[in-house]
């Protein structure tokens, strides 16, 4: 049975709840950081879908290129959302770009640096990603 983009984003939701619920604080931040990408790969499969003929495989590539969650909002996401659904739907994805900063800072500090993390650290990234994925899917 096939996985569809919704269901593993809300796997790595159950996931993260269960890092959390065992007080592994930076684990479930990485795990969060997953499934924002997979929100914002998702975002972007749909946009291309919607707007384009292009193949799944080449999409792929485009995703493979963008490089994390910051490159695919800078690189693919915010530039298909100009000028595609008005100015407000581009004003919000600008600000989930900002949303999408934090999220990568705080995984790469943990995946690339060592870092730490502690509860409330965790509480304040689950939220912030949370936000982030559902207005994104949303969108």
């Amino acid at each position: 049975m096939k996985t569809g983009p919704i269901e593993k984003i809300q796997s790595q939701w159950h996931k993260l709840t269960g890092l959390h619920t065992r007080e592994e604080w930076s684990a479930a931040i990485v795990r969060t950081a997953t499934a924002a990408e997979l929100a914002a790969n998702f975002a972007i499969r749909e946009e291309f879908k919607a707007r384009s003929r292009f193949d799944a495989e080449f999409v792929d590539s485009l995703l493979i290129w963008a490089n994390g969650l910051d490159g695919k909002m800078k690189r693919l996401l915010l530039p298909l959302s100009v000028g595609s659904a008005g100015k407000k739907r581009s004003e919000k994805i600008k600000k989930l770009k900002a949303a999408a900063e934090q999220i990568s800072k705080t995984r790469n500090a943990i995946a690339h640096q060592g870092k730490f993390s502690n509860e409330d650290d965790a509480k304040a990234a689950i939220q912030r990603t949370r936000e982030f994925v559902e207005t994104l899917v949303q969108l």
